[in-house]
Parts: C-alpha cells; structure tokens; sequence
C-alpha cells in the first residue's frame, strides 16, 4: 500500500510517499520539503499571504519529485493524503484542493489528515509504536500531552494555556535579537551559557493537571533583558541557557503530571513520544530520554528530518486512516483549527 501525502498547512512545502512494511510500521519512499525560511526570514515571522503564494508555486513540483524519486505514478498510487488543518487557512486550501483533485482524477481514497494527528502518528511509521502510547506534542502552535489510544482515539490530558514552547521559544529569539527562525539559535546560543544565573519561573509546577503555561516565563526573560540592557554577547548566551533550563524543567514536570493522568484513561502506556518541530531540541530530547528510563518506559523521538513539518507523516497517517476504511469526501472543509481530542474543553487562554 503506497499513499502520497501533501503538507502546507504553515511555512514549509512538502509532499511525500510512504509504504506499509509487511512486518508492520512504513517506508519513506520519498519525503521532498521546500522550507520557506528565507522569505519570512526579514519578517520575523510567518506571513500567511506569503506563505500560500510559495505554497502555490512549489507544490505542484514536489509532488512531481516525490513520485520520481519513490519510482512510482500517480496512477499506481492506492490513496492521496491532505492535511487539512489545523494551520493558516490559504496554505490548508491549496494543500487540501491539490488533494482533492488528485484524488478525483485518479479516482483513488482520499483522505484529510489532521496535521497533530500526523505528528501523533509518526512513532508507528518509524517504530511500529502500539498502542497506546503517551505523547508530548511541542511545536511553535502546540504544547499538548494526549493519551493516543488508537486512531482517531486521543484524550488531551494537558496543553498550555497560553504561549507554546516553540512559539516561546521564538519570541525569546526575537526580544534577544537572534535570527529567525527562534529556537535552533536560543539552543545554539544557549550551549555557550550559564544556566544557572538567572533563577527564572517554572511555571505550572506542582500544579494539579498537566496544563503548561509559558507567557509568565517569557515575561521574567524580557524583564531581565530590559534591566542589562544594552545586552553583552555573555548576556545573551546565558539569558538563552536559564531559559531554555527553566523550560526542560517544566516540560519534564508536566511529563510526569501527563503520566499520572495517562493511567486514568488508557491504562499502562507501552511508551513516551515527543513530536512536533520542538521536538529537535536536543536538551528536551534528552531529558525525556531521562524521564522515560526512570519510569521504566519506552522513549520514541523520531529523526529531526520528521520531527518539523513534513509529507511523509501525513502520507503515513492517510495510510493509517485508509486502511481502516476512514475515507473523505472531496466536501471535506479545511480547518483553521481542529483539536485531536473534540471532548476537551477551550484551555483558560483559548488555545486548543
């Protein structure tokens, strides 16, 4: 079974073909992304409108380069996968549309993949994870810890109820003036840096739940910054090491919290996945790892090639979907926002 996936939901083009392994879990057969980087680069940030005119520019050719390089057609494919949000809404549309067309014309399943369910997904294509498993979702849109009991099957157990890590991350970038994108540079800056002298908040900790908060973090870090200004290269480096300190703290705290809560809802987990463009970080990385051996669990963090935005994992999670006979209709909307887990209430701040 070879399905196609298609990702423009923010600021990176990519199309992808993966292939179920007999034994269970997936190839990549091919796995093409076009990172816009450059383009929002003098911005700071992403520009939707630019976004979707790149989106619109590249896509076509990717696919293209996907399909040879997987050595297959179009025709011989057995699914097409869009996601279909949550994201920028003019990036999910073309994405989405492209899919739609493919699939009529080809007249193949299609189906709308939500992007966190793709990153959710993405143990079982590298590891063939079973279920059910605990999963930390950390990326520049979305800080969640969820039970993934099956698919389609997830309960949030914790998300932030204000900034997510990455965008945290990102804004501490800027406020310190490093280049974007924010968080590669914080950790590059950060292993140059004391992380011990600034005692900066850990927010959350203790707190009954799994919910992360960020904002009071990053304000303690403007607040510092403002007092040493104009701010030394030292300062810089061991503003981003206190930072980045505090933050592995409170995401290996709210961990622990996810863990309590996981049991509840799912039982024993057989293991602990980080996802999400975060997910990089190799601090984080690392102390989950940590994490993960004292509670005698198994850790899954997929390569960094699969952790930032990519067309395999919603390639793979249309595969998913497709053999389980969850298929769309080409009616499917597009959705700007589109939680994993629908029971869940609205978090205090209004992030899903």
């Amino acid at each position: 079974m070879r399905v196609l996936g298609i990702e423009t939901t923010c600021d990176e083009t990519a199309a992808g073909v993966v292939r179920l392994k007999p034994g269970g879990g997936g190839e990549i057969l091919a796995n093409e992304v076009m990172s816009q980087i450059a383009e929002h680069a003098a911005f700071g940030g992403v520009v939707p409108e630019i976004a979707a005119r790149a989106h619109v520019e590249a896509l076509d050719a990717l696919i293209g380069r996907a399909c040879a390089r997987a050595g297959v057609k179009l025709a011989d494919l057995d699914g097409i996968a869009a996601a279909a949000g949550p994201g920028l809404i003019g990036g999910v549309l073309i994405g989405l549309t492209t899919g739609k067309a493919l699939a009529l014309a080809l007249k193949k399943p299609l189906a709308a993949v939500n992007h966190l369910e793709a990153h959710a997904l993405t143990a079982r294509l590298t590891d063939n994870l079973p279920f059910p498993y605990l999963l930390l979702l950390v990326s520049g849109g979305h800080t969640q810890l969820l039970a993934v009991r099956e698919v389609g099957d997830y309960v949030r157990l914790g998300t932030t109820i204000d900034d997510a890590i990455g965008e945290a991350f990102d804004k501490v970038a800027k406020m310190l003036g490093l280049p974007y994108p924010g968080g590669p540079q914080v950790e590059i800056a950060a292993e140059k840096g004391d992380p011990e002298r600034f005692a900066f908040p850990r927010p959350m900790a203790g707190r009954a739940g799994a919910d992360f908060s960020l904002s009071g973090l990053k304000t303690a870090v403007r607040l510092e910054a403002e007092r040493l200004a104009p701010l030394s290269d030292r300062d810089v480096a061991d503003l981003c090491a206190s930072f980045q300190a505090a933050i592995v703290d409170v995401v290996v705290e709210r961990t622990r919290a996810g863990l309590r809560a996981f049991r509840a809802v799912a039982g024993q987990p057989t293991g602990l996945v980080v996802a999400g463009g975060v997910a990089a970080n190799g601090p984080i990385r690392r102390a989950i790892a940590r994490l993960a051996g004292e509670t005698g669990l198994r850790v899954v963090t997929p390569p960094h090639a699969l952790c930032s935005d990519n067309g395999a994992m919603i390639a793979w999670a249309g595969l998913e979907r497709i053999s389980r006979g969850l298929t769309d209709g080409l009616d499917f909307a597009a959705r700007p926002r589109w939680p994993l887990d629908d029971r869940a209430p609205r978090a205090v701040g209004g992030k899903a």
